[in-house]
């Protein structure tokens, strides 16, 4: 006699549903409705609409997420994941189509956060509507269904075409719109104060520092914009040659009186629903790349080989400590100054989420063990450490750091702006082309998307970061 097979066949999505107290017919009509893709564009677009509109209309009659029991929790997680499954096979077919129609052939630029949108009027619930995502944006984190999972699922495809992925990186290096008015600021003053980010020239550099002073430096919605249109006007001053970023002196009472580089992410306002999932897109495909790769003008391509961009060296100043997203902006500076008490870490595995563009950068410096260490196990890496100088060019007593930056930029400077860009390009080859960001962008989209809305990330937060208790 052969062994017994006593396991429980998992219940249909129909079953879920009934279980949940939908009626017969409502569920019928939605099982009715799922779209297979038949390869014509108008068609599968009329399908599936009405397939995510079914979708969303049942999630409306459940109670609030918080409020759902076991039952109505599990007809929840399966309608989404239908939907999602959907959209992924009508992506899967139809993204490069998409992308053209919103874009007008590529004809047009747009940057990510206008893209998404335009798709959610164009195509109906491909991606939700700023409607759907407001909505979400009142609530805490752990409260959220996820509508914006929708967004890295789009993004994703779009990213994974080569034509299509391109052209957005391309959007994304453009400058902001207010920044020009911003440069001209800084070229009339000599200086930008822009609230938690301010840029003044000292000689050949310009120097950005970070005011976030409550939160540790750390960044949020308050700083993103405002930080992308800083290092946008900082690569285009003409009147320097290169670029220093520091984090300015902070309040909090262990360090106050102290330059700190930064926290990384604001985790208080993570956990309270304040951070959306764009932010993490935003951020690495705009001002972090920027620092890496330059600003981008809309009738230049911006690869090193078949295009250009406008750039700087950048100079990252450490002190106190780098942590997560602060960790990340080391690995694209072209050299790093930090205190010998200074230390790196990035400490995803107690968020849940993934640490940017680490997993791709990082193991370039300190090879894939440790890197697996920090990224996985939070390795801490004291910068003036042997693994710390794998990223840190150069340790420095803490009260010495304003000097040695003088020093150090009139090194870096001395050889002249073209060989410095120059070979700041010809390292781009061969580390991290174009293409290659694109696709690692592709992955992160979806992937960072999921991390952001699952309850692995609120839990971690309510128990390394005791997030619950804190006060914005």
């Amino acid at each position: 006699m052969g062994p017994r097979n006593d396991v429980t066949p998992a219940p249909s999505d129909e079953e879920r549903l009934r279980a949940a107290g939908f009626v017969a017919a409502a569920v019928a009509e939605w099982e009715a409705a799922r779209p297979s893709v038949s390869g014509v564009l108008a068609d599968d677009c009329n399908r599936h609409a009405n397939f995510w509109a079914l979708s969303k209309a049942l999630i409306a009659t459940l109670p609030s997420k918080r409020k759902r029991n076991a039952a109505e929790a599990a007809a929840a997680e399966a309608i989404l994941l239908s939907a999602r499954e959907s959209r992924e096979r009508f992506l899967k077919k139809h993204a490069v189509a998409v992308y053209e129609r919103l874009t007008g052939s590529r004809a047009r630029l747009l940057r990510l956060e206008e893209l998404v949108y335009a798709a959610a009027e164009a195509f109906p619930g491909l991606t939700p509507s700023r409607a759907d995502v407001a909505a979400e944006a009142k609530l805490k984190q752990g409260d959220k269904d996820g509508a914006e999972v929708d967004q890295g699922i789009f993004l994703a495809h779009v990213l994974a075409d080569e034509a299509c992925g391109t052209h957005l990186c391309h959007a994304m290096l453009l400058p902001r719109p207010e920044s020009a008015e911003a440069l001209k600021e800084l070229e009339r003053k000599g200086a930008l104060d822009l609230g938690p980010v301010r840029l003044k020239r000292h000689g050949k550099a310009i120097h950005l520092t970070s005011h976030h002073a409550r939160f540790l430096n750390a960044e949020d919605e308050d700083t993103l914009d405002l930080t992308e249109v800083a290092v946008d006007a900082a690569i285009l001053d003409k009147e320097s040659t290169i670029a220093v970023m520091r984090g300015g002196v902070v309040e909090n009472t262990k360090y106050r009186g102290r330059h700190v580089f930064g926290a990384g992410i604001n985790l208080t306002r993570l956990y309270r629903g304040e951070i959306p999932f764009l932010w993490f897109l935003k951020r690495d495909m705009g001002y972090v790349h920027k620092l890496f790769r330059g600003v981008a003008s809309p009738d230049a391509l911006p690869d090193d080989v078949a295009g250009v961009a406008t750039e700087k060296p950048w100079v990252a100043a450490v002190d106190a400590f780098a942590i997560g997203g602060h960790c990340q902006l080391l690995l694209v500076a072209d050299y790093v100054l930090a205190a010998s008490d200074a230390y790196m870490t990035l400490p995803a595995r107690k968020e849940g989420i993934i640490p940017g563009f680490a997993n791709l950068r990082l193991p370039r410096f300190v090879g894939d063990r440790i890197a697996r260490q920090a990224i996985q196990y939070e390795r801490r890496l004291p910068c003036d450490s042997v693994e710390g100088r794998m990223i840190c060019d150069e340790i420095v007593a803490p009260d010495a750091m304003t000097e040695v930056i003088g020093r150090v930029v009139e090194g870096l400077t001395n050889a002249g702006a073209v060989s410095m860009v120059g070979n700041r390009r010809a390292l781009r080859i061969g580390q991290e082309s174009l293409d290659t960001f694109r696709r690692y962008a592709s992955a992160y989209a979806r992937d960072q998307a999921y991390c952001h809305f699952s309850p692995a990330l609120v839990a971690n937060l309510e128990r390394h970061w005791n997030a619950a208790q804190r006060k914005v």
